[in-house]
């Protein structure tokens, strides 16, 4: 719980952001700078929290930025507990958590503090993500169930777009939904307070959706800001090695059924999984075959696809996908 958040409490301080760097200096840098950008009747603290980053991260940022509060780590410890370390000593009444990879546009910050002060009830506000292009991407999403975890989402959102909302719906108002990807999200101190902080358990992806439905089930709502526009380079840091990427994934969606769901849809969607990855592979070996291996996007499907059937046929080892690079 956020007893163990700082005591010292500053007032004077309206904003607390906290963003977890592992290797991504120059973004992490762009996006320090973005939030300065954003720096008008405010004030705020910035607390980053590096994961054993070796590409000299630390030393940019404390000569670009000398004001910035670095946490450091000797190794990896994965995205919620590096949160959770800043989350024990921010300061201010609301905290907006950054990945490296979000750039926040000039009226991104007030536009969150705006909404949640007037929005008591509000524990969880997510931005409006864009590609570099400007096209839209997906800026919230459902809860995993079994149902459309084995369906095609992008069909599920065609033809249920009022359950299913996505980026293909222009919203003009805040949307309430059931939870916020988190490239950029404020939130309420006072809510974590009551529900506590990111789940450990979770070492890269879902977090933040674990906390948001745990959020809901207090009675607290979770909305999706169309004015808080942020441009997110998606995926910089997975995309080193996507391979281990989708492991985490995989890791972290058979965590959230454990937690979240019946053990009949644990269980099924783990055989169901691997059925469909073994098609999956089939079918990319059939294209491969008919291009002659020619197809670079064939070839890096077929190599992600058989290290991620290797991995479920050693029974998902704890220590494999990005959990290898800790160090």
């Amino acid at each position: 719980m956020l007893s163990e958040i700082t005591e010292k409490g500053n007032q004077a301080i309206d904003l607390s952001v906290i963003i977890v760097n592992w290797n991504t200096r120059e973004l992490t840098l762009e996006c320090i700078e973005s939030v300065y950008a954003n720096k008008k009747d405010f004030s705020l603290e910035t607390i980053v929290v590096d994961n054993g980053s070796q590409d000299g991260s630390v030393e940019a940022i404390r000569e670009a930025f000398p004001l910035v509060q670095i946490l450091e780590n000797r190794e990896n410890a994965g995205f919620a507990r590096a949160v959770n370390q800043g989350l024990k000593i921010v300061q201010a009444p609301f905290i907006l958590l950054l990945n490296s990879d979000a750039r926040l546009t000039p009226a991104a910050i007030k536009s969150f503090l705006d909404f949640m002060k007037v929005t008591s009830q509000a524990a969880v506000a997510g931005g409006n993500y864009l590609n570099e292009d400007s096209t839209p991407q997906n800026s919230f999403d459902n809860y995993p169930k079994l149902f459309s975890e084995l369906l095609n989402k992008s069909l599920l959102r065609i033809v249920f777009p009022a359950k299913y909302p996505s980026k293909k719906q222009q919203y003009e108002k805040p949307l309430e939904v059931e939870s916020v990807i988190g490239a950029a999200i404020v939130l309420r101190r006072s809510a974590i307070e009551e529900v506590g902080l990111l789940d450990e358990d979770y070492f890269f992806f879902l977090e933040e959706t674990d906390w948001c439905l745990r959020m809901r089930k207090e009675g607290w709502k979770v909305f999706h800001l169309p004015e808080a526009t942020i441009y997110h380079l998606q995926g910089q840091s997975k995309e080193k090695d996507p391979a281990r990427a989708w492991i985490e994934y995989y890791r972290s969606l058979y965590l959230f059924f454990k937690k979240h769901r019946s053990p009949l849809s644990y269980i099924t969607l783990r055989i169901l999984r691997v059925l469909k990855l073994c098609l999956n592979w089939i079918f990319t070996l059939i294209a491969l075959i008919l291009t002659f291996g020619t197809s670079k996007g064939y070839r890096r499907k077929m190599r992600i696809y058989s290290y991620l059937l290797l991995w479920h046929l050693k029974l998902c080892p704890e220590g494999a996908g990005l959990k290898e690079f800790r160090t």
